[in-house]
């Protein structure tokens, strides 16, 4: 996480990006409305450009607002979507979600290649004491929140013991944090100092936390969803065998990886996405965890050979693709009239969520006698969900289909309004303890922090 020198750019050079956005989108449109087989033509052949060059030129403008590159992706699928100019329609954001096993893979394989042991050894009791606290209050504070607004929901018409088993559910869900979202914000201000190690350490270790808590509680609240079903061990051990299988999946691929990197080293972006669409399709066929697998691997070549540096810069070189990609299609995804019908709701939930997460962290670094900048801004990296969270969701459908539509509904607008804000948050906490490209000087470190 090496620091990168600040560049600022013109007005001259914003207006230009600005002004070629507005003519690209303005082009698009027009031919779209002029010839409306023009859609159907940039849904199937550049829905993909579309997505890509829009969120590049947005992104910078976000520069000028201080906001997160993710922002302007964001902005940029969501405007070019389904919703607002239908650039790229319905049909087409539903075919290139398998792009995202792409991105997915190129992410992970980033976050445990930027992993190293002595990060770990350094936040290890940070991170003890953040999992504990997290996983405690914010599951507490949402499962309460839910069940007091569960009539507001569609579940209002749930027993009240079935209404209990979708809060413990809900309560996980909100646990969880996003993965990509910190390491896209990390591609972009390329920070160090000890909130940039303690959140990449945190989110990408609970995470794992909570896949286990998850698959146990499956386990354990399907008797109270499913009448004529009992307690079952067969969910652990599939749960068992999952982890052991992608971690031992992991370790092999990372070996491969770095012999790759020593022995050869050519071509490295052919072999990255070869990997990133392959062993995704594979790994989901043979019913392994694909993040898991590559975060291992990437974990791997950086602490086990000398080719983690090598393996950075490849990903840093598809690194703006990468996550124009992923985000873009998030923005474009956004189910709107979902969010329109369920935002009261979803607000309470976030803001319930953010608070208890706000209140976690401070407990947490308070226990762990943590840096105090990472007691003032620990809190803002916790906020953002994403693939993770609309994951894990999608679990809890296949193993309670009862249920299912409702929940991830529910997800899908928590989810969405968590990820707008998210990488906002944790930009400004970068910018404000100092450890971001170009930001500006640190807070005053207190004396002491409550």
């Amino acid at each position: 996480m090496s620091a990168v020198a600040p560049t600022t750019k013109s007005a001259s050079v914003r207006v230009v990006q600005a002004a070629a956005l507005v003519v690209v989108l303005g082009v698009l449109l027009l031919a779209t409305q002029l010839a409306p087989e023009a859609r159907s033509v940039v849904g199937s052949m550049a829905g993909l450009g579309v997505l890509l060059l829009a969120g590049t030129l947005t992104s910078e403008l976000m520069e000028i607002l201080k906001l997160p590159h993710l922002s302007g992706y964001l902005a940029a699928g969501f405007i070019c979507g389904p919703h607002v100019l239908h650039l790229v329609d319905h049909d087409t954001v539903q075919r290139l979600q398998p792009v995202n096993g792409l991105t997915l893979a190129l992410i992970a394989l980033a976050g445990g290649a930027e992993l190293k042991i002595e990060v770990i050894r350094r936040c290890a009791r940070s991170v003890l004491w953040a999992t504990v606290t997290q996983s405690t209050v914010v599951f507490f504070a949402a499962g309460g929140c839910f069940l007091v607004l569960a009539r507001y929901t569609p579940f209002a018409q749930l027993e009240p013991m079935a209404l209990f088993a979708v809060a413990v559910l809900w309560a996980i869900l909100a646990v969880s944090r996003s993965p990509a979202a910190l390491l896209g914000i990390f591609a972009q201000v390329r920070p160090k100092g000890p909130l940039a190690e303690f959140s990449l350490a945190f989110v990408m270790l609970s995470d794992l936390v909570v896949v286990v808590i998850m698959a146990t509680a499956i386990a354990l609240v399907r008797p109270l969803l499913d009448s004529g079903a009992e307690i079952s061990l067969s969910s652990l051990r599939l749960l068992g065998h999952e982890l052991l299988g992608s971690t031992a999946l992991g370790v092999t691929l990372g070996l491969v990886l770095a012999a790759y990197l020593r022995v050869v080293g050519k071509n490295l972006l052919l072999m990255l996405l070869g990997l990133g669409v392959g062993m995704s399709e594979l790994l989901r066929y043979i019913q392994l965890d694909a993040m898991l697998a590559f975060l291992v691997a990437g974990f791997v070549v950086e602490n086990v050979s000398a080719q983690g540096p090598k393996l950075l810069r490849g990903i840093e070189n598809t690194g703006a693709v990468v996550y124009v990609i992923f985000f873009a299609l998030a923005g474009a995804h956004l189910d709107v009239p979902v969010l329109r019908t369920l935002l009261p709701v979803a607000l309470a939930l976030c803001v319930v969520r953010g608070v208890a997460s706000f209140g976690a962290a401070r407990l947490g670094s308070y226990l762990a006698e943590d840096d105090p900048m990472v007691r003032r801004w620990g809190w803002s990296g916790l906020v953002s969900q994403a693939g993770l969270t609309l994951g894990l969701s999608i679990v809890v459908v296949r193993a309670f289909p009862i249920i299912g539509d409702a929940f991830r509904t529910m997800a899908i607008a928590v989810v969405a309004i968590n990820e707008v804000v998210g990488p906002i948050l944790f930009k400004l906490g970068l910018d404000r303890a100092g450890e971001s490209r170009g930001a500006d000087e640190p807070e005053a470190a207190p004396s002491s922090v409550a």
